[in-house]
């Protein structure tokens, strides 16, 4: 399949697996590449610009196709050191940032200078119609099912990426709720020219996380999401657990006193524990509601395989068939 994606990434298949914390590794990456997708190297999960060089070396060892790096760009007490991970992602020789979180346009001319292609992650037609105006090459246009952060206007795909769609001039991709042909083959009638998964990479054999996290994921389903930190405007979509009821709790028994400091044990520095370790009940973690339509853990070939050539049945054969001469 061809798509503006495609053409501009360089890729085989227009699907994109997001930057997840902890779950962003070589492996998986290289998995996702080597299957013609687009793999992602998760930067700030690596502790050091020198940790990032590292694991963009490891991912060349297991793949000689294109691959990116997300970089997330968000006020933390310890601000990481952008620079330097910008400059492993460049000596490394890697063509894509995905970049997200707050705007990105101070780092985007050393990128750019590189011939790095730039995806931005938006929540919201405006800011994606600003990323266009900053010099991105593409957006991930995430809706409200997304797991992780859906931003705070609660749009879904169906209104959201027409909307974009509507507005945009570059390319962009789905993101959020996707999945499978299905996710594909409307996320393209929509407007976009492919799909970012995040979730559904997770429940992979290359993803190097923990079995009790796939499991987890292949036993919830589409009501087995919540929202947290929604009082403080950053709110996230996590897997429902002892640890988002008990936040929730607090969040309901503090309202508008609700301070970041009194939940950062729940939030902040868990993913480890729980991606790594299996210890589920750590904190809380980022989930789609897509965990609904997950029943299987493939590897990613058969995955990407599996939704191409699906795909290609529905456009040629189901909708085909539907249309009256």
């Amino acid at each position: 399949m061809k798509t503006r994606i495609t053409e501009l990434l360089g890729i085989e298949h227009p699907i994109i697996q997001g930057g997840m914390h902890y779950v962003g590794f070589a492996e998986l990456a290289a998995a996702v590449s080597n299957a013609g997708g687009l793999g992602i190297i998760t930067g700030l999960t690596q502790q050091s610009a020198g940790d990032l060089a590292n694991e963009i070396a490891r991912c060349k060892d297991m793949t000689d196709k294109p691959f990116g790096v997300n970089l997330t760009f968000l006020p933390s007490l310890s601000t990481p050191d952008y620079p330097a991970y910008i400059r492993a992602v460049i000596e490394g020789g890697v063509t894509v940032v995905e970049t997200a979180g707050r705007n990105p346009q101070e780092y985007l001319p050393a990128l750019q200078d590189a011939g790095i292609k730039i995806i931005h992650k938006c929540t919201s037609v405006r800011h994606s119609l600003k990323a266009q105006t900053i010099g991105c090459d593409a957006v991930s246009v995430d809706g409200f099912e997304c797991g992780g952060h859906p931003g705070e206007d609660d749009i879904p795909n169906m209104i959201l990426l027409p909307r974009a769609a509507d507005e945009l001039k570059i390319p962009f991709v789905a993101s959020g709720g996707m999945a499978d042909a299905r996710s594909l083959v409307a996320a393209l009638a929509m407007g976009a020219e492919g799909i970012n998964m995040g979730t559904r990479f997770i429940a992979t054999r290359e993803a190097p996380v923990h079995p009790k996290v796939k499991q987890a994921i292949v036993a919830a389903s589409e009501l087995d999401t919540r929202l947290v930190m929604r009082p403080l405007r950053n709110t996230e979509r996590v897997l429902n657990n002892k640890a988002a009821a008990s936040l929730l709790e607090k969040e309901r028994t503090l309202g508008s006193e609700l301070k970041f400091e009194e939940i950062i044990d729940e939030v902040a520095g868990v993913y480890p524990k729980i991606m790594l370790d299996g210890d589920m009940e750590a904190g809380v973690w980022s989930c789609g509601m897509v965990a609904g339509l997950i029943n299987d853990i493939p590897s990613c070939k058969e995955l990407i395989d599996n939704i191409m050539s699906e795909a290609d049945a529905l456009i040629n054969q189901r909708l085909s068939n539907m249309v009256t001469s």
